[in-house]
This record gives structure tokens, C-alpha cells and sequence, in this order.
């Protein structure tokens, strides 16, 4: 039996993959990739390698997600060295963790790549640093989307001084809504990445309740941030050379 690889891809842009997840894609035998994994990534997998898409469209998440398991223990069970590719960071909600305690439960051994996760790489690359001293002492990074959970209690992380979102896209005038109900102000700085370090990013400066009174058009995949930081954005992003988008 062989060694499965969880591997986090980073946000898109093939230059932000670690070294090791480089060189690991190179030699392996199969490659089971996610939705957000750019082209341009998976280029850099061995050539030779069974590339097998696994992506999940809303609705179908758990069967998939044992068809992945199955996936990749056939696959590993068979000899072959598996990647299990995953957009951001595998253990960041992208499942890594269960499919990581699934493989060992059934006696195959897995080592953790880890990758930059677009909650950390696409604020940054926009311009908004997440920590900033008398601005922000820190910052939470939350799903927008828990299916066959409990709903998130946005009232938890009314006073954390910068909110990052992930999967928010589609809930976005909720969160925002419930947020502000949980006394976080209505013209409090937010700004949402779209498609971050790809050559589709685009940026969307707004405040919470712009975002809340359903007057900002987004599209998925992208990250939410609200909080001081974000007002920060212009002028670092006019340092640094970034391009603000309207």
C-alpha cells in the first residue's frame, strides 16, 4: 500500500505552491483535484499521472465525498502514490481533516502538505492586512456556508476586530444583516476578493450594511472581509502598486 498526500494547492496562482507540493505533484501517480484548483496548478502534476476531478456542486456534497474516499483508498491500496489536491489548505475547510482520519482509520499512511489558504493570500495580495497595531489585534476566519449544521451564531464574532469569510458569497446580505443586529456598525469597512491571484481576480470595496441592504454584486468564489483593516486598503494598495477595482 502507498501514501496518500494531502496537499493544499494555495489560492490559484501556481507561484504560491510550496516547494514540497511541487515536488510531491511531480512524482506522483494520481492526482484527485478539487473545484478550486487553477489549471495552471495542476499543470505542474507528473505528466503521467491519473488526474481524476472530484469537485462538488451544492447538493451532492456527501455523496462525493464518499466517492472520494473510496477513490483514494482503491487507488492507494492498488500500490499507486496518491495527491489529494485541494484548493487553499487541505485542513481549512476543505474536509482535510476528515478524509485524513478516514485513511487512517483504514491503515493507509498519509502525509499533510500544507498551502496558503486564500483567507490569509488574498487580503494581503489586495491590500488589507488582517493585523494592524491600534487598528486590528487579530482576526477569525469563518465558514458563511454549514450544511446539515446548526446555522452560524454571527453573534459569537461581533466584537473580533477582523472578520475573514469564506464560502459567504451566496449569504452575504444575511451575515452582514445579522452581524450589524449583533452591534457591529452599519459603515463599517468591508471588501470582498474575487478569484484571488488568478488573472479573474477582481476587488469589491463596500461597508457591512451595503453588503446587508443587498446592494453589492458578487460573484463566487471570493473572500469576505470586514473590519477597520479593510479602509486601509487604498492607500497600501496605491504603495504597494496594486490595482483598486471598483
Amino acid at each position: 500500500m502507498s501514501k496518500v498526500y494531502l496537499i493544499g494547492a494555495g489560492p490559484g496562482d501556481p507561484d504560491l505552491l510550496t516547494v514540497k507540493a511541487q515536488r510531491v505533484l511531480r512524482s506522483v501517480d494520481v492526482v484527485l483535484y478539487d473545484r478550486l484548483v487553477s489549471a495552471e496548478v495542476l499543470a505542474v502534476a507528473n505528466p503521467s499521472a491519473e488526474l481524476i476531478y472530484v469537485g462538488k456542486n451544492e447538493g451532492e456534497q456527501d455523496a462525493v465525498q464518499q466517492v472520494i474516499f473510496d477513490l483514494m483508498l482503491d487507488r492507494a491500496r492498488a500500490g499507486n502514490s496518491v495527491a489529494r489536491l485541494k484548493g487553499g489548505d487541505a485542513c481549512i475547510f476543505g474536509r482535510g481533516g476528515e478524509e485524513w482520519l478516514h485513511l487512517a482509520r483504514n491503515g493507509v499512511q498519509v502525509e499533510v502538505i500544507p498551502g496558503i489558504s486564500s483567507a490569509l493570500a488574498a487580503p494581503a495580495l489586495a491590500g488589507v492586512p488582517l493585523t494592524y497595531r491600534g487598528v486590528s489585534r487579530g482576526f477569525a476566519i469563518v465558514t458563511g456556508h454549514c450544511a446539515g449544521r446548526d446555522p452560524v451564531d454571527w453573534a459569537d464574532y461581533a466584537r473580533v476586530d477582523t472578520l475573514v469569510i469564506l464560502m459567504g458569497v451566496k449569504d452575504r446580505a444575511h451575515i452582514a444583516h445579522s452581524l450589524i443586529r449583533a452591534g457591529r456598525r452599519e459603515d463599517e469597512p468591508a471588501v470582498f476578493i474575487e478569484r484571488a491571484t488568478t488573472a479573474e481576480e477582481r476587488v469589491r470595496d463596500a461597508t457591512l450594511g451595503d453588503v446587508a441592504a443587498g446592494g453589492v454584486e458578487v460573484e463566487s468564489p471570493a473572500v469576505f472581509v470586514i473590519g477597520a483593516v479593510a479602509a486601509l486598503r487604498a492607500e497600501l494598495a496605491a504603495c504597494a502598486a496594486v490595482e483598486v477595482l471598483s
